[in-house]
């Protein structure tokens, strides 16, 4: 398994997350990825940086790690056009280690423009119209499209990468797997569902990874990183159609309301024990994830986790 460091926009600024980046490289992790939002999920967590601006920056700032964008929705704030070109920059920039992570988004970043927010199914026929799309016009030619959702005339890349952008996919279960493997490389899943996983290989030919990401709250003191984790990331508990579906931070901080100290503290490993913290790699490489990123919750003691636990933590992780 390779280990990878989240550069998560939702609680950190822009120039804070490029120092991350390099600091994490420094540290040894395989690849990083960043989350891409125009809102954070709690008013906590107080930021939203472009998520593509931010990686054409750490695309500069590294020169080993790969990158990823995890995930972008490539629907409604990002036609699928906007996308491919945006992938095709980067790639270039970050000479061959980009990745596109794809999915069918959340209301919370989305609706920002006002187009409303459609069902599951009409989610999941935009993003596979969307990826058809990306592919077309990754190949350099000249593209013209009259689809269901989108229309592309005459679009053209200028600058394409020629061993073209790897996509990888977020699904959740085994319609996504059926649906979505044969137009990816890669799995994306934030939950270590080992079905999902062999029904993905079984349909995906040749190799393909599978990208997981898991959330640890480092600190000396386990009682400040307990009340972390949940002034932070007690969203994180109500499940992927709670979070695809709720608008606004409000509307997330009154869904967690009832959520308790206690009940983050038993989903998210927390405190100084760098062994207990390894241990939460350990469902995601018993269901045969080949890539898991951690996030260290909180902007508080990023550079701290960094110059003193990362290292550390990937030595146990890689141990298991």
């Amino acid at each position: 398994m390779r280990f990878g460091y989240t550069l998560m926009t939702e609680q950190s600024g822009p120039r804070e997350l490029v120092r991350y980046a390099a600091a994490a490289e420094e540290a040894g992790f395989d690849f990083e990825v960043s989350s891409d939002h125009f809102s954070p999920w709690l008013a906590e967590q107080g930021h939203a940086p472009n998520a593509w601006v931010l990686l054409g920056a750490v695309a500069q700032a590294t020169s080993r790690v790969e990158l990823m964008s995890f995930v972008t929705c490539p629907t409604m704030r990002y036609h699928p056009a906007v996308v491919a070109q945006q992938a095709a920059t980067l790639q270039l920039l970050a000479d061959g280690r980009f990745t596109l992570g794809l999915g069918a988004g959340e209301n919370l970043n989305e609706h920002v423009i006002g187009e409303g927010w459609p069902g599951v199914a009409v989610r999941h026929d935009l993003l596979e119209e969307a990826i058809h799309i990306i592919r077309e016009l990754l190949t350099g030619d000249l593209v013209t499209w009259e689809g269901q959702h989108f229309r592309i005339e005459s679009g053209h890349l200028w600058d394409v990468p020629d061993a073209g952008v790897q996509i990888g996919v977020a699904v959740s279960g085994e319609h996504g797997v059926e649906r979505f493997a044969p137009l990816a490389d890669h799995l994306v899943q934030t939950t270590p569902d080992a079905d999902v996983v062999r029904g993905w290989r079984a349909r995906h030919p040749g190799s393909t990874r599978v990208f997981g990401q898991v959330p640890v709250c480092w600190d000396p003191d386990e009682d400040a990183a307990v009340a972390r984790a949940h002034a932070e990331f007690r969203w994180f508990g109500g499940g992927w159609a709670v979070n695809a579906d709720l608008p606004t931070p409000a509307g997330f901080t009154a869904a967690a309301q009832f959520v308790r100290p206690e009940d983050v503290a038993s989903s998210i490993a927390c405190g100084p024990d760098l062994d207990k913290l390894a241990e939460s790699a350990r469902p995601f490489l018993e269901a045969g994830f080949t890539d898991l990123a951690f996030v260290q919750v909180g902007d508080h003691h990023q550079n701290r986790f960094l110059a003193e636990a990362a290292g550390p933590l990937l030595e146990r992780a890689r141990a298991l």
